[in-house]
């Protein structure tokens, strides 16, 4: 069911779906338990990103590290779009009840989910993410709600970055509660996790 992905599906409460996005280097498996952990109850999707960077799963390509590949990234962000509007039709949850948890790579296209296809999230939890292009000017995220999570020294993704984008998801509408942890790596971290679950219960109502 559900072509298109390598993907995990676990059932759970059809009115609320978490879909996991992994980090480069990850795949289907890699944040399910943690899934499971931070929405119990919750229904769980987790594909696998198509590209491969020296042999390491990604959702899309990019020209160098912070260099994305935008047309590339907009074409893979509608491919994921259209599979998620299928997966909710063979799996039965309601798709506007997604909330996406996205790690680097899998921030970054829950970010460009929001930006192109904001109907396909019901909002979304990015940690470690950067602002992947510049949003349509008649966005209009309608107080979606957005987690960003950045750190103070992280070296791949500088948290003037993650701010840059929480500011501009702000501007177009959605309610965003930002992160920063000075002494944070681009690693994600126990305080990381435990604002991601606090978010998530408000997120999920």
């Amino acid at each position: 069911m559900s072509e298109g992905f390598i993907h995990v599906f676990e059932p759970g409460d059809p009115s609320r779906t978490l879909l996991l996005l992994h980090g480069t280097g990850g795949d289907e498996n890699d944040l399910v338990s943690l899934g499971r952990q931070l929405a119990p109850g919750a229904g769980i999707l987790s594909p696998r990103g198509k590209v491969l960077e020296n042999g390491m799963p990604r959702f899309f390509r990019r020209l160098e590290v912070g260099k994305l590949d935008i047309p590339d990234l907009l074409a893979r962000t509608d491919e994921l779009a259209d599979w998620l509007g299928r997966a909710a039709g063979d799996y039965g949850f309601d798709p506007a009840g997604v909330i996406g948890l996205g790690i680097s790579n899998g921030a970054n296209i829950a970010a460009s989910l929001l930006f192109r296809r904001p109907e396909t999230l019901g909002g979304a939890a990015l940690l470690r993410p950067m602002l992947p292009y510049p949003p349509p000017g008649d966005l209009d995220l309608d107080g979606a709600p957005v987690l960003v999570a950045s750190g103070g020294q992280d070296h791949f993704v500088p948290a003037a970055e993650s701010e840059e984008l929480a500011q501009q998801l702000e501007a177009h509408g959605a309610e965003v509660e930002y992160v920063f942890d000075p002494a944070s790596g681009h690693g994600i971290t126990q305080d990381d996790l435990l604002a991601v679950r606090a978010w998530l219960a408000t997120a999920f109502g």
